[in-house]
């Protein structure tokens, strides 16, 4: 069976990540935030708990190591990688879009990470709008069950899809969802919507919601920007200056955290997007998130250092979350809302 076509452009995305400025110019906003300070936390640091229990795993700490690639000889090395750091750090992890391994089973292998991380929270991964290209409720099940995850996500990328030159039959996804959502729940499977990197607004989490899914992860503007991403990958000039026009597009992660926060959903919400140290994954427990996700981080940690530089980087990131909750004065996750201040946003009015 020939390749994928998308085998090339997983590559391009990889090589582009680690070696060109695909960020966004705008922040995720956690600089707007701050937890409050207090001199007397009256705990001791060896007494902070960052343990927490998402989709009846218990994690030593709300950190996913989040989906980026898979399939390729270097997107599968990562995969093994990576889910080696989560299974030793007892973390999350989410893989890369599974559609290819549907389309040519050789690839599924580079998915699989069930013999070196047998207890990890981990995330099956479909591209939402490949339900409207053919794929159904039992495919969605089946990838699920080719790697023994506990959840699938389902990625939400309207824009990227845009800029790309991709799929863009959005109409109708709603009801696609729900039949996933539906059909995996018969076997206790939850369904997390994700964003990849423009963020999610009230509305469409209430959407979400009425569609039956457990979970979204809001993946906000901040951090990659994959209208960057697909900018430096395509030769067409008209994509590339549309890539530059929409970088910044969409609401940040702090903005889209806000808004589940009110919407009072009963989701578990998940934040992603610029998440860069220990301390925005504090902000991020504070705005109301269970999880929070760091990709490009872990990538470039990955290619510039191998495993032992990402085990570092997942080790450094909850040794932050622990400081950040005990000069808060915070013993568990649970009390870092009561410790979030809101800083003044200042706005530019020019002449």
């Amino acid at each position: 069976m020939a390749k994928p076509r998308s085998l090339d452009e997983k590559r391009a995305h990889i090589d582009v990540c680690l070696t060109e400025d695909v960020a966004c110019i705008r922040s995720a906003g956690f600089e707007n935030i701050r937890l409050e300070h207090t001199p007397l936390p009256e705990i001791d640091l060896a007494a902070v708990d960052t343990t927490t229990e998402v989709f009846g795993r218990r994690l030593s700490a709300p950190l996913l190591i989040s989906p980026m690639s898979g399939g390729i000889e270097r997107g599968a090395e990562l995969t093994q990688a990576l889910a080696r750091v989560a299974q030793n750090q007892k973390i999350a992890l989410g893989v890369g879009s599974q559609r290819i391994a549907l389309e040519d089973p050789e690839l599924a292998h580079g998915f699989k990470v069930r013999d070196v991380a047998p207890d990890i929270l981990l995330f099956a991964n479909l591209g939402a709008v490949n339900l409207n290209k053919g794929l159904s409720a039992d495919d969605a099940m089946r990838v699920v069950e080719m790697i023994e995850a506990d959840a699938l996500m389902l990625h939400l990328n309207p824009m990227q899809e845009a800029i790309q030159g991709g799929d863009t039959c959005f109409a109708n996804l709603l009801s696609q969802i729900e039949s996933v959502s539906t059909r995996l729940a018969q076997h206790g499977t939850p369904v997390v919507a994700r964003e990849v990197g423009f963020g999610i607004g009230a509305k469409a989490i209430e959407q979400l919601e009425d569609a039956g899914v457990m979970g979204i992860d809001v993946g906000g503007s901040g951090g990659t920007s994959w209208a960057m991403v697909e900018g430096k990958v395509t030769e067409d000039p008209q994509r590339q200056r549309a890539a530059d026009v929409f970088r910044d597009w969409g609401q940040t992660t702090v903005e889209s955290l806000e808004q589940a926060a009110s919407s009072e959903t009963g989701l578990c919400v998940f934040a992603s997007g610029g998440l860069r140290s220990g301390l925005d994954l504090a902000k991020s427990v504070a705005l109301g998130a269970q999880l929070g996700g760091m990709a490009t981080p872990f990538l470039k940690a990955y290619f510039e250092g191998g495993e032992t530089a990402a085990l570092e980087l997942a080790q450094q990131t909850i040794f932050e979350l622990r400081l950040a909750m005990f000069g808060s004065g915070t013993a568990t996750l649970a009390e870092l809302p009561q410790r979030l201040v809101r800083e003044a946003r200042v706005s530019y009015l020019w002449p």
